[in-house]
C-alpha cells in the first residue's frame, strides 16, 4: 500500500506547485517590462519637451557643483547639466529607436530573402552575415556617418546598417525551421507564391522574436550612438546629446568639474540597464520555455 502512495504523493506536488510559481513569475515579469517601458517612454518625453531649456545659459550661474536648485550642476556655460542630461537622453532614445527599428526590418528582408530565395541567396546572405560582424563595428560607424555629414541621420543610417547580422540568425533560423512545416507545404501545394507565404504564414510566426530582438537591439544603438558622437563624428556641438556632453566634459575634469561626467555617464548607464531590463521581460513573455523559469 505504501508502495501505491509514494508516486500518488510526488505527482500531486508538481501539479499544483508550478502553476502558482509560473503565474507569479509571469506577473513579475508583466510588470518589470511595464515600469522599464513606462520610464523610457517618460525620459524621452520629458527630454524633448526640455530640449529648449537645455540650450539656456547663465553665466552668472556657470560651474556650481551639485545642489538643490541644480542637482546634477551647471557647466562652463551656465547651462542646467540636469535639463541637458534628460534632452541628451531623449535624443538618444530617438535615434536609437529609429536605427534599431530600421535594422530588425533589415534583419527581416535578409531572413526571408535566404530562406525563401534558394540556396545561392542563402549563401549570399550567410556571407554578408559573415563579412559584417569581422569587421569591427565603431570602425564602420564611423566611416559610415563620416560618409553621410555625421548628424542624426549619419548615425541612424550607420547603426541600422551594422546591427542587423545577429538577429538575420535568428531569424532565419526561425524561418528554416517554419519552411519545412505542413502548412507551408499545403499553401504551396495550392499556388501560393513565396511573397504570399512570406506575409501569411512566415512573418507572423517570427514576429515575437523580431519584436524582442527589435527592444535588445536598442542599448547597442545608444552606446555606439554616444561613442560615435563623443569621439566626434555623430551628433553636432549645438545639439543635447550625451555624447556631446560626455565629449565636452573631458575639458573640464582637470578643473575639478567631475559632474560634467559622471552624473550623464551614470544617466547613460540606467537607461540602458532599463532597455535590457525591457527586452529580457519581453523576451521571457513571448518565449514558452523561458516564461516558466
Amino acid at each position: 500500500m505504501s508502495d501505491l502512495e509514494i508516486p500518488r504523493n510526488r505527482s500531486a506536488a508538481p501539479l499544483h506547485v508550478p502553476r502558482v510559481s509560473r503565474t507569479s513569475n509571469r506577473v513579475r515579469t508583466l510588470a518589470a517590462f511595464s515600469v522599464s517601458a513606462v520610464l523610457l517612454a517618460l525620459v524621452a518625453w520629458l527630454g524633448f519637451q526640455l530640449q529648449d531649456a537645455a540650450c539656456a545659459t547663465d553665466f552668472s550661474q556657470k560651474g556650481l557643483v551639485p545642489s538643490m536648485s541644480h542637482l546634477f550642476g551647471t557647466d562652463w556655460m551656465g547651462r542646467d547639466m540636469l535639463l541637458r542630461v534628460a534632452a541628451g537622453l531623449s535624443t538618444s532614445i530617438t535615434v536609437g529607436l529609429v536605427a534599431a527599428a530600421l535594422s530588425a526590418l533589415i534583419a527581416l528582408a535578409l531572413s526571408l530573402f535566404a530562406t525563401l530565395g534558394g540556396p545561392k541567396a542563402d549563401a549570399v546572405v550567410a556571407w554578408m552575415v559573415d563579412l559584417m560582424m569581422g569587421i569591427p563595428h565603431i570602425v564602420l560607424l564611423i566611416l559610415i556617418s563620416y560618409a553621410l555629414g555625421k548628424g542624426a541621420v549619419g548615425i541612424i543610417v550607420a547603426v541600422a546598417v551594422t546591427h542587423w547580422p545577429s538577429l538575420t540568425r535568428v531569424l532565419r533560423a526561425e524561418i528554416l525551421q517554419l519552411r519545412q512545416s505542413h502548412f507551408v507545404a499545403t499553401a504551396r501545394k495550392l499556388g501560393a507564391s513565396r511573397l504570399q507565404i512570406a506575409a501569411r504564414h512566415m512573418v507572423p510566426y517570427v514576429l515575437p522574436q523580431l519584436i524582442v530582438g527589435f527592444v535588445l537591439l536598442f542599448p547597442h544603438a545608444i552606446l555606439h550612438e554616444a561613442a560615435i558622437t563623443f569621439l566626434g563624428f555623430g551628433i553636432p556641438p549645438e545639439q543635447p546629446a550625451i555624447g556631446v556632453v560626455l565629449s565636452e566634459s573631458m575639458s573640464y575634469l582637470s578643473a575639478g568639474m567631475w559632474w560634467l561626467a559622471v552624473f550623464p555617464g551614470l544617466a547613460l548607464i540606467v537607461v540602458v540597464m532599463l532597455f535590457d531590463l525591457a527586452g529580457s521581460s519581453l523576451r521571457k513573455l513571448v518565449d514558452p520555455r523561458s516564461s516558466q523559469e
